[in-house]
């Protein structure tokens, strides 16, 4: 039989026949969390939006391959409008500029027309859902005239003021508004009651009251006519330009069609969906921000 050694005692240390070794917790590197969250974002949100392009890009070469077809495809695209992808911003002349110019004065109409629109429309969007007889007096005539085309306006606006400029503008802020002012009287309708008997306990004025317990409670629907706006005054700038002329987007395009560059086309049109969805991601995160995450 053999004996178990005795532990010698340390003097004010009492004996313990186990001695357990208690490991400290970790604690992760920012770096390396960084690089987590950046490859997550790359996985979730890059991956499968590339994939999908690059499954459309093959079945768009495979489809339209041969000498036959009318529509270039992706390769022949890339051989034609290479500069216009490259050099966005290349200036040979008054009218020889790159697509990233026209863009930037496409954007210039719209942020004067939407910008108008977005003041116009919130302000009576609000004075009209305060009120069910102006709700229901006005609501028919704002659903029929969202309903007309941007294009539709535009005779009309080059009658009454006699330059492509102004009439662009005014196509935007006719075209945009409607989804303003129809999401802001909705969402001022559906601010609960109780918000209005507290600004009535405080006293609070008419702008007091528009700005501290209207537009916070009605920002959700406000946001989301906004976007809607963005998006309807973007379609609006592309249209009119290609009647009205200059050196916008929207006249690039129907320049193109003119001399049959049907590449230069299919680039601007990439160019005009990018420019569109930035837009929108853009006015949704001012929503977001504004509202403290409620709209959408």
């Amino acid at each position: 039989m053999t004996a178990t050694p005795m532990r010698k005692a340390t003097p004010g240390v009492p004996a313990s026949p186990e001695t357990s070794v208690t490991a400290l917790p970790v604690t992760p590197r920012p770096g390396r969390e960084r690089l987590a969250a950046l490859r997550g974002f790359v996985t979730r949100q890059v991956v499968p939006p590339a994939a999908v392009v690059a499954v459309l890009l093959l079945i768009w070469q495979v489809a339209f391959y041969g000498g036959g077809s009318a529509l270039p495809t992706p390769l022949q695209v890339w051989e034609e409008a290479s500069e216009l992808i490259l050099h966005p911003f290349y200036v040979n002349g008054s009218q020889d500029i790159g697509l990233g110019w026209r863009v930037l004065t496409s954007l210039e109409r719209v942020f004067y027309g939407f910008g108008l629109a977005a003041v116009v429309g919130v302000l009576m969007g609000a004075v009209i859902g305060q009120s069910d007889w102006m709700m229901r007096g006005l609501d028919p005539i704002f659903q029929v005239l969202r309903t007309v085309p941007p294009l539709a306006w535009l005779p009309i606006s080059l009658a009454a003021f006699m330059d492509s400029r102004p009439s662009a503008i005014f196509v935007i802020f006719i075209t945009s508004i409607w989804p303003i002012i129809i999401n802001t009287a909705a969402g001022v309708r559906a601010i609960p009651q109780d918000y209005r008997n507290v600004a009535a306990v405080l006293r609070l004025n008419q702008v007091e009251f528009f700005c501290k317990i209207m537009v916070p409670a009605a920002a959700p629907y406000i946001f989301s006519g906004l976007r809607i706006g963005i998006g309807l005054a973007w379609l609006a700038i592309v249209a009119a330009e290609m009647l009205t002329g200059g050196v916008g987007i929207g006249f690039f395009i129907w320049d193109a069609w003119n001399s049959s560059r049907l590449s230069d086309i299919i680039v601007a049109l990439i160019y005009i969906g990018l420019v569109g969805f930035v837009l929108d991601r853009l006015v949704g995160w001012i929503g977001r921000v504004v509202s403290r995450g409620t709209a959408v």
